[in-house]
């Protein structure tokens, strides 16, 4: 059974996979979510293998933690923290997280780099190009990167990237987020649009 939790909202709900950053999806219910999620894992599988984590065999998932969702989980974007969260990391857990975090992220610059600039959009108009899009997720990492108390004014994007990774190997003691949750919240916002840019590419 694969670990997830729940963030449960007034009109969406998010199924968040524990173990494996970037693998969480939303919809209208949590029974809703938990079948988004299990779509998706196929999308998901070749992160783990860029990673060069095993990938499981999947028979299920095990809600062990529900929280009540808010504005930003009815918006669109999980906002909450789990208390599992704030738990110490097992021996070797955070370089295992890690990995995966970096192939989210390098999931994310392929896919926007092979991209065309105009993507399609909805049925209502609107929406944002490849590069916008690139521009959104850079801002996001470096409003993340505040919350583990860095300064990234002067970072290019990949030095944001480095000095979180290095936020979280010194434990981050005194940061706003748990480190478990920065990297789940950064790696589900990269692959989220890595996968937006495919579906509309």
């Amino acid at each position: 059974m694969i670990p997830v939790y729940l963030e449960i909202g007034s009109k969406k709900t998010f199924a968040v996979a524990v173990d494996w950053p970037g693998w969480a999806r939303s919809a209208k219910t949590p029974d809703a979510a938990l079948e988004a999620l299990a779509a998706y894992e196929p999308r998901y599988r070749p992160v783990s293998e860029r990673a060069d984590v095993k990938w499981p065999e999947i028979d299920g998932f095990d809600v062990i933690e529900e929280l009540e969702g808010d504005t930003s989980t009815n918006f669109g974007a999980p906002g909450k923290v789990p208390q599992l969260d704030h738990a110490r990391f097992a021996p070797g857990e955070a370089g295992r997280l890690v990995r995966l975090w970096r192939a989210c992220w390098d999931t994310f610059d392929e896919v926007a780099a092979g991209a065309p600039e105009e993507l399609a959009k909805g049925p209502r108009g609107g929406g944002r190009d490849t590069s916008k899009i690139v521009e959104h997720v850079d801002g996001a990492d470096r409003a993340y990167a505040r919350q583990m108390r860095l300064k990234p004014r002067d970072l290019t994007g990949d030095e944001v990237r480095e000095a979180m990774i290095g936020a979280i190997e010194a434990a981050a003691g005194d940061a706003k987020w748990p480190p478990r949750y920065l990297i789940r919240r950064s790696a589900w916002h990269a692959l989220d649009h890595a996968w937006e840019i495919q579906d509309k590419s």
